[in-house]
């Protein structure tokens, strides 16, 4: 299994979909939220992102919820 880390805001309605999918599959990760840990902000910038939840692993990211690619995750 991937380790995926995902990074979320509060209020962010995509970004309890995405971990309560990830739950449901059985996929573990590690949360980041941005309004908790702001230093993450930059980092997220410089790789392009604008907006969560931003899911990465050490192959891929991407961001939004995107529940074909999690189910991916769970093959």
């Amino acid at each position: 299994m991937k380790e995926l880390t995902v990074y979320t805001k509060n209020g962010c309605v995509q970004c309890r979909m995405t971990e309560r999918l990830l739950t449901q599959l059985h996929i573990p990760f590690t949360e980041h939220n941005l309004d908790q840990e702001p230093e993450y902000i930059d980092y997220l910038r410089d790789k392009g992102y604008q907006a969560t939840p931003v899911i990465e692993s050490k192959s891929f990211s991407f961001t939004g919820f995107r529940p074909d690619k999690l189910r991916q995750l769970a093959i």
